[in-house]
């Protein structure tokens, strides 16, 4: 509730209204903004003494004391409540951390000195301050850190700021108080009564209006007008009149009353009022100020609306587009005023109506455009966020919220202008451009409407480069990549924005990753392996796509293996006339490799596998095959050789020879005989078995080669033919019958001798005519002699032991037959000489045995024995004569 003040002149009552009134809380130091840990003392203000205060902080009762005083340093909204009234109002206060605060008083009245403090924390010491009204400096304060007004008026409304700034460093801001000047009072309303009085009739005049509960204490000083004659003044006068008649036409008297402040000189005066007539109102005109064309958002704009005739009191309405805006009736004074705070949404048509009872008069319209300072910009990029990709299509688009058109926009990176734009309407304005990497950096818009330009927030760009398709290269210690070798893999991009993450392949397995954080490019090393052979490839990926390298191959060469040497033949032992296959192989390298082959050091042949594996070398064995084999391998990383193998080459037997070995010159039953049986050649150990008439007599091996010796101690029924085989695993081998016949007599050998032999040549005398016909008509053998070669004679001849040899078969053999005569004694020798064939010669030595009998004579002559040709086997064969000639013997 407000106090309200009247003055009756020529009333029965004078004085004060004084409705139940709140308590008022006062400040000291009077700001509602303190720097934190400094103190506000509250007072509570009422009338008389009471018992106890109330104190709220909030809706909290904060306590409860009998003092009306009250010292806090905690932000919010206090209030004080006293025994039997209602609570105050609440006042805010606000402690800061601030560096700089603008001390304002709590609540401004008309006429009142108002004082604004720019005061800094005890730490700061400010050269310079500044005070700023609705963001326009109003002026430099210096190092004085207040500013006085003497006497406040609705001219000083608006928003106050301040900044300070030390030598030489840093600038602070203070916090922004909003000064609202309140009125003092209201305009006086004078009234009459009766509102219409005769004339001639006392009028009880009555000037009316209210102070705030803050200003109870200030007196009002009034004054009374008729007609601009004052009737009377006074802090509580008297004065006595009466309405004068009115003429007709003639305008009545004006009444007007005024209510002044003492020493603060606030005068305001009431409406006129006139009295009695009651005249119909006149269109009211309407008026702005300041002028349509001049108003700026933030300005008091005063609307006034007056009818220059009419009876009073005469209702006005402000209106603004059909809505009412504020009413006022006017009881004296002919203008009607009001006042509005200016805001973009109050451009548009204004009118006002006027109305006295007697029928409502209507005011030309009035058009008022509010031009609005623009408002900070805000600045957005498209597409939204601090990272952007080279390439894109940036757009910046600078709006203020608002701002009366028409709106420069001017766009910045840095300092440097980029563009600009004018928007005739809102909206705001574009500016666009393809990025590059060098479009990173710091961006602003302003906007200015013809009232200074407004900068909006930077904002923060960064572009980023997708990495470009990096370039694998590799570094190896040598030319050929050898299995054990340490490779360096390096993968590099030549653009892309840090960090850039890369990998590594192989055939599409990933080896291993890295990051770059700076840019460049990264190292991988990898120790060679057999499998590391193949296409290697890197990725370089900066979070925009992978970018993956071209290809990169690697063969890496595998040193050889000791290779492993191996015989494949024919059956389990290896023999001569065999083929057997050499194979080597090493198990690891790279192609081609190059293989050798060697018996005893000797290299055999040489054989490349240019995909790898093994090869063979084959050989057609002999026995001089046998030995130590082994093999080599080298694909130019160096020779490996394996390991020796031997191999042993076995010599089948050859055909045995059998010999017969008699202690005389006949076999008689008793002698012991030695049958010895040999293969020329053959691998040992070799199994000799000894046959009569293919009846074994018994077997005998030669572990070491060479022939062996079967004794037999003769019977009569030895008598036969014997052979021998000879077998070392690989066939057995028989040699030529030998024959034997074992006599029973115990005297004189030569009378059944000479019989059997007589008995042999009869039976042999057609083979000895067909050997002397083929002798004849065949060209004798080279180096051969003749029949009748006296070397041939056997007059010298030592007697022997009878040996027996195995003799050719007949179908292969050429006899020359010859009779032999001894110098001396009655023995006959028939010579048949086996000449031997070329192609047998050359085949073995062994192919024709020579079979001799020798039976010794009983004359001088039995020592002599006759001479072997050369080249021919000889069969003498001793027949025993009396007398007759060499030819009669034969015959017989």
């Amino acid at each position: 509730m407000l106090l309200w003040v009247s003055v009756l002149v020529l009333a029965p009552v004078s004085g004060q209204f004084a409705p139940v009134s709140k308590p008022v809380i006062s400040l000291q130091p009077p700001w509602t903004v303190i720097f934190k840990g400094e103190a506000v003392t509250l007072t509570c203000h009422i009338a008389g003494d009471k018992k106890w205060y109330r104190w709220y902080l909030g809706t909290k009762i904060l306590r409860e004391i009998p003092a009306n005083t009250l010292q806090v340093q905690d932000s919010g909204e206090y209030k004080c409540e006293i025994q039997g009234l209602p609570q105050s109002d609440g006042v805010s206060l606000t402690f800061s951390p601030a560096k700089l605060i603008l001390h304002a008083p709590p609540s401004v009245f008309e006429g009142d000195p108002l004082t604004l403090m720019c005061r800094e924390k005890p730490d700061l010491s400010l050269k310079t301050r500044t005070l700023y009204k609705n963001d326009n400096e109003l002026i430099d304060l210096g190092k004085n850190p207040s500013f006085h007004i003497k006497h406040a008026g609705l001219k000083d409304n608006g928003e106050y700021r301040c900044t300070g700034s030390e030598t030489h460093c840093c600038s602070f801001s203070s916090n922004a108080v909003r000064i609202q000047v309140q009125e003092l009072f209201p305009r006086p309303i004078l009234r009459a009564d009766p509102p219409s009085p005769t004339p001639g009739e006392p009028v009880i005049l009555t000037c009316e209006t209210q102070l705030p509960p803050q200003k109870s204490d200030v007196q009002l000083w009034f004054q009374f007008f008729r007609d601009d004659w004052c009737l009377g003044s006074g802090w509580k006068g008297y004065l006595r009149t009466s309405v004068p008649s009115i003429v007709e036409n003639e305008d009545p008297s004006h009444y007007w009353c005024e209510a002044s402040t003492v020493p603060s000189n606030v005068s305001k005066s009431s409406q006129k009022l006139q009295l009695p007539a009651r005249v119909p109102v006149s269109p009211p005109v309407l008026t702005l100020s300041p002028s349509s064309t001049q108003a700026v958002e933030g300005d008091w704009l005063t609307l006034s609306c007056e009818a220059k005739r009419g009876s009073y009191p005469i209702q006005y309405q402000f209106l603004h587009e059909e809505v009412v805006l504020w009413k006022k009736k006017v009881t004296f004074r002919k203008t009607a005023t009001f006042q509005l705070y200016l805001k973009a949404e109050h451009s548009g048509t204004y009118f006002c109506t006027a109305d006295n009872g007697l029928g409502i008069r209507r005011s030309q319209p009035v058009s008022l455009s509010v031009t609005v300072p623009v408002s900070r910009p805000v600045l957005t990029l498209s597409p939204p966020g601090p990272r952007a990709v080279e390439g894109d299509w940036l757009m910046l688009s600078c709006r203020a919220q608002r701002g009366s058109p028409q709106i420069l926009y001017q766009f910045y990176r840095g300092d440097v202008p980029l563009g600009s734009s004018s928007a005739t309407s809102a909206g705001g304005a574009s500016f666009s451009v393809t990025l590059t990497a060098e479009h990173s950096g710091t961006y602003f818009c302003t906007a200015d409407n013809g009232f200074g330009p407004r900068r909006s927030d930077p904002k923060g760009l960064s572009v980023t480069v997708p990495a470009s398709r990096p370039v694998l290269t590799l570094r190896a210690p040598r030319t050929r990549a050898v299995v054990g070798d340490t490779v360096e893999f390096r993968c590099e991009a030549q653009r892309g924005s840090p960090p850039i993450l890369y990998k590594f392949y192989l055939e599409d397995v990933i080896l291993g990753s890295s990051s770059a954080p700076s840019g460049g490019g990264v190292s991988f090393n990898l120790s060679l392996t057999a499998e590391h052979s193949g296409n290697y490839a890197c990725e370089a990926d900066n979070g925009l796509g992978a970018q993956r390298s071209e290809e990169t191959s690697l063969s890496v060469t595998v040193p050889v293996s000791h290779p492993i040497l191996t015989f494949r033949a024919p059956r389990v032992q290896a023999v001569v006339g065999d083929v057997v296959e050499l194979h080597c192989e090493a198990q690891s390298g790279s192609p081609p490799i190059l293989y050798r082959f060697y018996h005893e050091d000797v290299t055999l042949g040489s054989n490349s596998a240019p995909s790898g594996g093994g090869v063979s070398f084959n050989l057609s064995l002999t026995a001089e095959h046998s030995g130590n084999y082994s093999c080599e391998a080298d694909n130019g990383l160096g020779a490996q050789l394996s390991k020796t193998v031997t191999l042993s080459v076995t010599v089948p037997a050859s055909r045995p020879v059998l010999t017969l070995r008699a202690p005389g010159t006949r076999a008689t039953v008793g002698d012991m005989v030695e049958l010895r049986c040999e293969a020329q050649s053959g691998s040992p150990p070799i199994l000799y078995q000894f046959y009569l008439e293919d009846v074994i007599l018994g077997s005998s091996s030669a572990p070491s080669g060479g022939g062996v010796s079967f004794n037999l101690s003769l019977t009569a029924e030895h008598s036969g033919n014997y052979s021998c085989e000879a077998d070392n695993g690989l066939g057995a081998q028989r040699s030529e019958e030998v024959s034997l016949r074992v006599t029973g007599l115990t005297g004189s050998r030569s009378g059944p001798v000479a019989t059997g032999v007589a008995g042999g040549l009869l039976s042999v005398a057609g083979l000895v005519v067909m050997a002397l016909l083929l002798y004849c008509c065949l060209p004798r053998r080279a180096g051969g002699r003749p029949a009748s070669d006296p070397s041939r004679s056997l007059s010298h001849s030592e007697p022997q032991e009878p040996t027996y040899y195995n003799v050719p078969g007949w179908m292969e053999l050429q006899p020359v037959y010859g009779n032999v005569n001894p110098k001396a004694g009655d023995v006959v020798y028939s010579e048949v000489r086996i000449q031997e064939g070329n192609g047998h010669a050359a085949a073995s030595n062994s192919a024709f045995g020579l079979l001799r009998t020798y039976l010794p004579s009983r004359g001088p002559a039995t020592s002599q024995q006759p001479s072997r040709p050369q080249h021919s086997s000889v069969i003498y064969s001793q027949v025993k004569v009396a007398s007759p000639p060499v030819s009669t013997a034969l015959r017989s």
